[in-house]
C-alpha cells in the first residue's frame, strides 16, 4: 500500500528460533519509506501498538551463506537512505523547535 518492499530481515533468535519481536524492512524508494513510517508508526495490531522508525546505520547479517542474488545486491550496495548534503537552504529558522538528544538520564529539551 505505502511502497514495495525489497528486503525484509526478520530478526530471530539464535538457539529457539523464534522471532525476537521486531524486524527491519527495506523499501524500494525513500518516499515509501516516510510513508509507512508516517502511517505505521503507533497503531496497534491485535492489541499491541507498535513502533516504527528509520534506521541510521543499518547492519546486515553475517550468517549470509544462503541469500539470492537480490539480497546480495542489496548488502553490497546498502539498504539505507543516502542522504545528500546539507545545504544552507535546508537550515531550520530560530524560531523553529528541535528536539535535541541529551545524555542518558538527562531526558530531552
Amino acid at each position: 500500500r505505502y511502497g514495495e518492499i525489497v528486503n525484509i530481515n526478520l530478526v530471530r533468535d539464535k538457539k529457539s528460533g523464534k522471532s525476537k519481536g521486531f524486524c527491519f524492512l527495506c523499501y524500494e524508494d525513500q518516499r515509501s519509506t516516510i510513508l509507512a513510517v508516517d502511517n505505521f508508526n503507533g497503531i496497534k495490531i491485535k492489541g499491541r501498538t507498535i513502533r516504527v522508525d528509520h534506521v541510521a546505520n543499518y547492519r546486515p547479517p553475517k550468517d549470509s551463506d544462503d541469500l539470492d542474488d537480490v539480497t546480495k545486491a542489496l548488502h553490497a550496495k546498502g539498504c539505507g537512505v543516502k542522504t545528500p548534503p546539507h545545504s544552507s537552504a535546508d537550515s531550520l529558522s530560530e524560531d523553529e523547535d528541535v528536539p535535541v538528544r541529551k545524555h542518558k538520564g538527562e531526558g530531552w529539551s
